[in-house]
Formats: C-alpha cells, sequence, structure tokens
C-alpha cells in the first residue's frame, strides 16, 4: 500500500510538471467464486446456474442490468464446468463452424458460455451457435441485459430459439449489497475512504451496482490525479453528475 501511495505522488508530480492529468492503473475485475457477493437479488440466478436442477435443452439465459454479477456468475459456471467463454460482440459464423470443427485447443466443446449474447451482430452465427449446441447436446448458457425474447433479431428461426430458451434474472441489489460491493470495489483499487465518507456517497450515489462500479473508477482516477485521500470534497468533484444530492451543512471528513 506504502509503495503504491508512493507512486502516485510521484506520478502526480511528474503531471503537475507537465500540465497534464495521471492516467490510472488499468483494473483487472476479479472474478475467482470466493469473490462473488451472494445476496437475495442473485439467489435464483445461483440456483439454476450453480445447482443441481438440468436446464430444459441444456440452455439457459442469465439477464440483468449492467454491474450486477453477470459476467461474474458466467465466469465461475464456465470454470466449474471447463467451458469455452465467448462474447457476442466477436461471434461470427466462420469462428462457430470452426469452434464445433476442432474443439477447444484440440479438446470436443463440452460447455459454451456467451457473455453479450444480445451484442452480437452476426445473428446467422448465434443461431449456428444455438442449433448446433442443441444437437450435440452441450451445455450453453447465455449472459445479456435482457431476456432473450426481448432481443431484437431477424432472423425468424433465431427468433423462436430464444423465445423458447429459459431466462432467469439477476435483479439489483439491495442497500445491503450495495454496500459491500462499493466497499469491495474500493478495496480491490486500494483507496483508502473513511467510513464518514463512504457513507455519505451510499446516501447519494444512484442505487445501482453500475453506479458503485463507476464511482469506485472515478474515485481511484481523482486519487491518484490529486496524490491525496478520497474526502468528501474529492468526491464531490470527481462525482458531481452523479450525486443525487448534496448537503452543504455536513462537515469536511
Amino acid at each position: 500500500m506504502v509503495e503504491r501511495t508512493k507512486l502516485k505522488m510521484d506520478e502526480n508530480a511528474v503531471a503537475g510538471a507537465i500540465g497534464q492529468l495521471v492516467l490510472p492503473f488499468a483494473h483487472t475485475p476479479r472474478f475467482a467464486a470466493s469473490d462473488f457477493v451472494f445476496s437475495a437479488a442473485n439467489a435464483a440466478a445461483r440456483s439454476w446456474l450453480l445447482g443441481p436442477t438440468p436446464w430444459p435443452e441444456r440452455r439457459l439465459a442469465l439477464w440483468g442490468a449492467a454491474g450486477t454479477g453477470k459476467t461474474h456468475l458466467l465466469e465461475i459456471w464456465a470454470a466449474r464446468h471447463e467451458a469455452l467463454l465467448l462474447h457476442g460482440s466477436r461471434l461470427s459464423h466462420a469462428h462457430v463452424a470452426a469452434l464445433f470443427t476442432a474443439g477447444a485447443g484440440g479438446r470436443p466443446v463440452m460447455a459454451l458460455a456467451l457473455d453479450g449474447a444480445d451484442g452480437c451482430g452476426d445473428e446467422r452465427a448465434l443461431l449456428h451457435l444455438l442449433n448446433t449446441a442443441r444437437e450435440q447436446g452441450i451445455a450453453l448458457l447465455l449472459g445479456g441485459r435482457e431476456p432473450p425474447a426481448r432481443w431484437p433479431v431477424a432472423l425468424p428461426d433465431l427468433a423462436s430459439r430464444l423465445r423458447a430458451t429459459m431466462a432467469v434474472a439477476i435483479r439489483q441489489p439491495g442497500d445491503g449489497l450495495l454496500r459491500v460491493l462499493l466497499l469491495r470495489l474500493l478495496a480491490e483499487r486500494q483507496i483508502v475512504v473513511s467510513q464518514p465518507v463512504v457513507e455519505w456517497l451510499l446516501r447519494r450515489l444512484p442505487r445501482t451496482a453500475l453506479a458503485m462500479q463507476e464511482a469506485a473508477r472515478r474515485l481511484d482516477h481523482a486519487a491518484m490525479a490529486a496524490g491525496a485521500p478520497v474526502t468528501r470534497a474529492l468526491a464531490t468533484q470527481a462525482l458531481a453528475d452523479m450525486l443525487l444530492s448534496v448537503d452543504s451543512m455536513e462537515p469536511e471528513t
């Protein structure tokens, strides 16, 4: 922690000399099973993904708003089932054809997880993936922000497959989980924030997981650029467009 703080201050000094902001360290989210926060908001999804109940046609769609933990659950499920993890934005018909021909690294594909499935621009590729997985009895987990029946697709066959796919939602977290999430996000980035400032943030940030993620990212950048701890004043400046209200009568912390 001392070394990171020193590095932040050193970089801030250099940035001040050349009149530029310090760029933040690249942050890689942790997707280990031990890092997942269990709550009522994701209980149904956990039951279907991590429990013993078989999926209809071995296909399931996990959906929910950004930041609610879909990717994390997909990663956990993929690790448990040695599934190949794909992303919808990079899916192509040629990719799918090669996948089922050559397998994953020379091994037969036993399970598949497709994150961002609702962002797939190649509908024929997605249809081919669904059809082939069904024909070969391969478990397929899809992730998206809306249930598959609402995805805007043009191919009638694909629309039919998606409507027939069972979907389970991850809901927005409650206040208790939002608190845990914000504290964990700050700890991951090694940001020291006093308890009064944390409470002040929780009262004013939007009640969504995505808001907690964005707040942690901005606070990390702001603290690094300032070479100083996160205070209420720094948080107000960094999160001005996110805060729902600011009580100027509260003492500075």
